[in-house]
């Protein structure tokens, strides 16, 4: 019964992005910033919606009046591509970091290279940190908040690993808070895997952290200890 679920699940999925893509390429110069965020994120809501319906995949949210109204760097755990698409829709004004082959897929990715992210070649990872580093400073002057996910890569359920320091370093450089994230997407939506699982994501958004009175690595190991200890791990 699940892999019939999850089968149906990327049935709509493809569907509803191919759809919506060409609708957004169609309707892209004809939009606001906002109404161009509020597209997409309206995609994403039809995903986790679509997920919900097809696979019994729920969520909570914790913590939302701790979401600063000024710019700042959100670091995550990382487990599937659920939050992703949830952290799209939740923050505004938000420029994703993401790996530069993504924008080739069809139109989904073509879509997403109109919404200029901060794309990254990671086969050059001195190069691609530099970039990061001057791109997400650059999007947090305009007013942009940034995600990061300082793993570098996602993780199974109820594992953490070592977190890069690009994060902190980029809000420290930037004079913008860091707001950590603990969710527990992949119990339901595992990595690398075809099948979805029923049950309920946590998503626990916690106090932002001032880069002031901090070094990196100490932003860095409080982000981490945070999230390792507000991550919900089931049994």
């Amino acid at each position: 019964m699940i892999l019939i679920r999850s089968t149906i699940f990327y049935l709509g999925y493809v569907v509803m992005t191919i759809v919506m893509s060409a609708l957004f390429i169609l309707a892209f110069p004809f939009l606001t910033d906002r109404g161009r965020h509020v597209f997409a994120g309206t995609w994403c809501m039809l995903i986790i919606n679509w997920l919900r319906l097809s696979c019994g995949v729920q969520y909570e949210i914790l913590g939302l009046s701790n979401i600063p109204s000024q710019p700042a760097v959100y670091l995550s755990n990382h487990q599937s591509s659920w939050e992703t698409i949830l952290y799209y829709r939740l923050f505004f004004p938000l420029s994703p970091i993401l790996k530069k082959e993504l924008m080739k897929i069809p139109f989904w990715g073509w879509a997403l290279r109109l919404l200029r992210p901060i794309a990254i070649d990671r086969s050059k990872p001195r190069e691609a940190g530099r970039s990061m580093l001057a791109q997400g400073e650059q999007r947090l002057k305009k007013g942009q908040s940034v995600i990061v996910f300082p793993e570098g890569t996602r993780s199974a359920p109820g594992e953490l690993r070592k977190f890069s320091r690009s994060g902190a370093t980029l809000a420290k450089a930037a004079g913008v808070p860091i707001v950590p994230i603990a969710q527990n997407a992949g119990y339901a939506w595992p990595p690398k895997t075809f099948r979805k699982f029923p049950g309920k994501i946590t998503v626990e958004i916690g106090e932002p952290i001032s880069t002031s009175e901090h070094s990196v690595e100490e932003l860095t190991a409080k982000a981490r200890d945070w999230i390792s200890d507000h991550i919900v791990r089931r049994p």
